[in-house]
Formats: structure tokens, sequence, C-alpha cells
């Protein structure tokens, strides 16, 4: 029987953290109209055998490929049929509550095509977690920052953010989003890989005339690295590769003309300091790299950018978080000039 929401977990060699947490999952996620699938992306290390001999009742997809995080969701969502699929990471303890608040929410607002709960450091429980905190915004330069993580600077969550709203993006790791304005937009873009790859399906959703919003009454706890650790050199590589391609497909003709350029400098600021004043030659490398492989992408990109529909001039924030953190030392969102 079709279930109203599809809670998908998405697997690599991730064994140790489904053996953590995957209790939670089970007990806080209500079976009557949730189905809980593991897509795991062609791992070795056993992933599949301990969920098939410990959670009979979870649905199990395997993708005959790692096409990371993009890939592994659309070759498994392409497979269930669902209201609502939940994009959510497997270093993820959810907690009572946590589907249904975002789901109401959702339900009263078809406009809604994504949402995320707020994400809370497993480790230090009382502090907002790097990878979405509550609830994602870009500046004009397609820096990306939170409500509670401006770039290093992590805040406590002292109920600060707890009121809904809408964001611009809603977190990958853990990401509730409506199946069919998924498909209507396109589904993750697989060039990406992994990361920022939710910014640009959040992105292409608005220009749809949908919302995102964060729903911080729902509340899970994110590890936060578990496929590529923080500081992983493949994942500054993807980092600053995925950004430039962000911009280049998403921005109006007219602003990528002048915001790439600055985008780009910045970018050879930021190898500079990590080759001349951190020291580090991988970090310089991984930069120079992903502007290589990204003017590489250049023909693709380009036929993307036409596919993209009603691209808006009014999405990003007129404002930028690099100037107003290091120069202006706001470094916190309630501090920005939004």
């Amino acid at each position: 029987m079709t279930k109203k929401i599809a809670v998908v977990i998405l697997g690599w060699n991730g064994k140790k953290f489904l053996e953590q947490f995957l209790p939670s999952v089970v007990q806080h996620t209500p079976q009557d109209y949730c189905e809980i699938v593991v897509a795991d992306n062609a791992s070795t290390d056993g992933s599949v055998e301990f969920v098939q001999e410990n959670y009979p009742q979870i649905t199990i997809i395997q993708n005959g490929r790692n096409g990371g995080y993009a890939g592994g969701y659309n070759d498994a969502l392409a497979k269930l049929k669902a209201d609502y699929y939940v994009l959510l990471n497997q270093d993820i303890e959810v907690t009572e509550g946590w589907i249904a608040r975002i789901v109401d929410v959702m339900d009263g607002d078809r406009t809604i095509a994504a949402a995320q709960p707020k994400l809370l450091d497993y480790f230090k429980r009382n502090k907002f977690e790097y990878a979405g905190a509550s609830g994602g915004f870009i500046d004009a330069f397609g820096y990306a920052f939170c409500r509670g993580r401006v770039f290093d600077t992590i805040e406590e969550d002292n109920g600060q953010y707890d009121d809904v709203v809408p964001v611009f993006w809603a977190t990958g790791a853990c990401l509730v989003v409506r199946a069919d304005a998924y498909w209507q937009a396109g589904g993750l873009d697989e060039d990406f890989f992994a990361h920022q790859e939710e910014i640009d399906l959040c992105w292409r959703m608005q220009n749809l005339g949908y919302k995102i919003v964060v729903v911080p009454g729902s509340v899970v706890y994110h590890v936060g690295g578990g496929s590529l650790p923080y500081g992983n050199t493949r994942k500054t590589y993807l980092n600053f590769r995925n950004n430039l391609m962000l911009l280049f497909k998403n921005l109006p003709f007219g602003e990528l003309m002048w915001k790439l350029p600055i985008r780009l400098f910045l970018d050879i600021v930021a190898a500079h300091q990590a080759l001349l004043i951190e020291k580090n030659m991988t970090t310089f490398k991984a930069i120079v790299r992903a502007h290589v492989d990204f003017f590489k992408q250049f023909p693709s990109l380009l036929v993307k950018r036409k596919l993209i529909p009603n691209k808006r001039k009014n999405l990003l924030l007129r404002m930028s978080v690099v100037k107003q953190y290091f120069l202006d030392a706001r470094q916190t969102y309630s501090a920005l000039h939004r």
C-alpha cells in the first residue's frame, strides 16, 4: 500500500551510523502513514545485510552505483510512490513528532515545496549544527549561511530562531519535499554529486513559484560529515566548484555578468590565504581544481540555464555576508543587516 510519506535514508558505507541512528528513526516515525527506506549507494561494509537482518520492516533499495547524494536520491525516489519524500542523512537522530510537525505545516499550504526541521549538534546539543541550523540563506554572491550559523560561528540555541519562516534553502541533511514539486523542478542535479545540490533544487523550486520554510518545532540532532568529514579536500573541492555551478545556472543574466567575476576573485583570495597564510597546499590545489572543472562544464551549464524557467531578480539577499562577517564583525544571523 502506498503511504503518504517516504522517509529515505541514503547510505554509503555507513553501517556504524545505521546501527546508531536507525533505532530513533523507527521509534519516532509513525509507520501507519510513513514508509522507512534505506537506499544504499553500493556499500561494501555490510550495511544492507545489517538492515535486512535487524529491520525487516524497512524497505531496501540497492542503487547499482554510487551516484553521490544527488544521483543516489534520484535513483531511489524514482522507485517510490508518496506525497512527500524525506531525504534523511544516515548520521541524524530524530525526536518525537519530528515528521508530523513539518508535514502539518506543508499540508496547510500547498505553495510550500520543501521544509526542514531545526538541526542541532549531536555532540553539543545546545548548539546549532553547521549543515542547516534553523534555515538557510545565500547572500548576493552565493555564500551560504543559516539562522544560527554564519561561516564558522555557530550559536547556542536559546529559542531565538523558533518561528516558522520562509528561507532560501532547506538543508539536505533532513529535507522534507513535496514529491510532485521535486520532479516538476527536475530533481537533484547529478553533476553536483554532493554539496549544495539542495540549494540548487530549492532555487529552482522557488523559480516555479513555491516557498521553502523551516519548522523549528521539529528537532533533529546531526553528527555532520558522515560521508565526507569537515576539512576533507574532496569536500572543499565540491563546495567551491558547486557554488560556481549554482550561480551560473540560476542567476539572471544581468546579475551573473557582474556577480560571477566578483565571486571568482573572492575564491582566488581564499585560495591564496590557504597557500600563503595557512600553508595549506592541498586546500589551494582543491580550489584551483574546482575552478578548472567549473569552466570545463560551461557547455552543459549553458544548456541547464536555458531549461530553468522564470529566473527572478529578487530571490537573493542584497547584502554581502563576507563584508559583514569579516569587516564589520557581524558574526551572528541576528546581527546581520539583511
